[in-house]
């Protein structure tokens, strides 16, 4: 069953250790079946590097094993919660980056300081409340916090990120542990300053719909 989103699904998650963002069990990646609405997601408590397609879990949307030999994600729940509220995401990731994780420890949003922000994110990162793992609290939380940004903080948990697809969702867990660390060492560097609401829209218009194209840049002729 599903058996090209099952390696899609194993194949994302296995990017998430290659790209630092999580060690050993911790954290997982699912994505959602258009077809079926069914969602494939990371076993529970199984070691990335012994990871295979077969190890990836099926289940409804309502929870339900519908295929697998190991237990699903420890985060099931909070995934399905966000499929259920938005058809637009296919993919859901959760990772305890250290940078993002760390400001997600203090309970503050990652400020909206630098063009990268600003193109990724269209502002800061949000952060929501304290949620209770395992249950569907953590999705409530993003669903009311997340906005239009692809990534959200977790107070005193961690990260999550959305997409359109797993390669989005990985996109903006990387993205969001870089702007983490950047900004971090430059409130050690000194006082770092919000790009003013303008710069923003301007920055994140451009990055959505002009990069990648010859009108990137000003100045561009064909």
């Amino acid at each position: 069953m599903l058996e090209a989103l099952k390696e899609e699904v194993c194949e994302g998650n296995m990017a998430l250790p290659r790209h630092g963002l999580v060690i050993w069990t911790g954290g997982n990646l699912s994505a959602r079946d258009p077809q079926t609405g069914l969602v494939v997601i990371k076993p529970s408590g199984v070691l990335y590097d012994h990871m295979t397609p077969d190890d990836m879990v099926v289940v409804d949307l309502d929870g339900k094993v519908v295929e697998g030999d190991h237990g699903p994600s420890s985060d099931t729940a909070s995934h399905l919660y966000v499929y259920r509220h938005r058809d637009d995401v296919r993919s859901v990731i959760h990772t305890h980056s250290t940078f993002a994780t760390a400001w997600a420890a203090t309970g503050q949003p990652i400020p909206c300081c630098l063009t990268a922000v600003a193109d990724e994110f269209g502002g800061p990162v949000p952060c929501g409340g304290y949620a209770n793992i395992g249950t569907e609290e953590i999705g409530e939380q993003i669903m009311a916090h997340i906005g239009d940004s692809p990534a959200i903080l977790l107070k005193q948990h961690g990260v999550f990120t959305i997409g359109a697809t797993i390669e989005k969702a990985v996109k903006a867990a990387v993205m969001v542990e870089d702007v983490a660390r950047t900004i971090t060492y430059a409130k050690i560097v000194g006082r770092i300053e919000d790009l003013p609401p303008e710069a923003i829209a301007a920055n994140h218009d451009r990055y959505m719909n002009r990069y990648g194209t010859a009108a990137a840049s000003t100045g561009v002729k064909r």
